[in-house]
């Protein structure tokens, strides 16, 4: 491991002077962050530790909804009563992530701060596009677990399941940085490589995730189902967060709000809105789950490798509407 300094900041403020810093980095459970230092993918002169500010790993109900701390630790969200009973994507997505060990140590902000799984990328050894070398070494190599669209040059996916399920209950992120606070929808807050090879958010220098907050209106049935190759531990092949709202009960009901997100195929969580289209304004027993789900991904253009994930996707993306809508 490469030396670096630790400190613990003490307060929101503090944690931003001491980010502003060239070298320094954020670290909450460190799970994601410390192996990169330790291989040397990230270069990091100190640590800045934020579990000590008050209220980081709080979460708690605000009359808009309910905020969770950056700090709360994953293992905490999971088994939340309020979030397991109004924001149940959520608190599948972190309880089925990695094992138990990395859900007591790993934070909700590290989780959506997670850099790429990509093996080239993670090789200390490869100057990939993604560390500011001149090329994507994936495209010769081994695609299987990479993106089926919005690659631009690099074809990574973003790791984080929690990043997909709070897309589709439409959560919204409070930063803050040099230039203040701001509050971003998650489709601002994450960023593909056509925007910015070299990072994966509009984070700026110095600027940090300070709560997640989500809605009183979010859709009151929500769904995460996650495929991967072993039953734990293990990153999403393909992911689907489904959120809906209906107006009335039993077969009479309609569809007044539908939220699709999607992991595992995009280099950021990518919303099925043709599916979500299909799906709002529709009387929910004239439904038809394969029906919505072969709309998805309809600009999917997948690598020599990898054109299972695209009838994984829709298939998942069935599953999660059946489920919600009981069909």
């Amino acid at each position: 491991m490469p030396p670096f300094q630790y400190t613990e900041a003490q307060s929101i403020d503090e944690a931003v002077a001491l980010l502003s810093r060239p070298g320094a980095v954020a670290i909450g459970g460190g799970t994601d962050l410390l192996p990169q230092v330790k291989d040397g993918v990230v270069a990091a002169d100190q640590l800045i530790g934020l579990a000590a500010i008050p209220g980081m790993a709080a979460i708690a109900e605000t009359a808009n909804g309910l905020t969770v701390g950056a700090a709360a630790a994953i293992a905490d969200v999971a088994a939340h009563p309020v979030i397991r009973r109004r924001y149940a994507a959520l608190a599948e997505a972190a309880g089925g992530l990695a094992t138990p060990q990395i859900r007591n140590e790993g934070t909700i902000g590290g989780n959506l701060n997670q850099r790429p799984r990509c093996w080239y990328y993670r090789s200390p050894l490869i100057p990939c596009l993604k560390k500011g070398g001149d090329r994507c070494y994936a495209l010769a190599g081994n695609t299987r677990l990479l993106c089926i669209t919005g690659g631009d040059r690099c074809y990574i996916v973003h790791p984080s399941d929690t990043a997909v399920a709070l897309s589709a209950l439409d959560a919204r992120l409070e930063t803050a940085g040099p230039n203040g606070s701001r509050e971003l929808a998650m489709g601002q807050f994450f960023a593909g490589p056509g925007l910015d090879m070299l990072r994966e958010n509009v984070l700026e220098p110095g600027e940090l995730i300070t709560c997640t907050l989500l809605p009183n209106n979010a859709p009151e049935r929500s769904v995460y189902l996650k495929v991967r190759e072993r039953e734990s531990g293990d990153f999403a092949l393909v992911s689907v967060a489904a959120a809906l709202s209906l107006d009335g009960e039993g077969a009479g009901a309609t569809i007044r709000q539908a939220r699709i997100a999607l992991g595992g195929v995009s280099p950021i969580p990518y919303r099925a809105t043709e599916v979500e289209d299909y799906l709002t304004g529709r009387p929910a027993s004239d439904v038809d789950p394969a029906e919505a789900a072969v709309l998805a991904l309809p600009n999917a253009t997948p690598l020599p490798q990898n054109g299972y994930k695209l009838p994984m996707a829709r298939n998942t993306i069935k599953r999660a509407i059946a489920q919600l809508l009981r069909v």
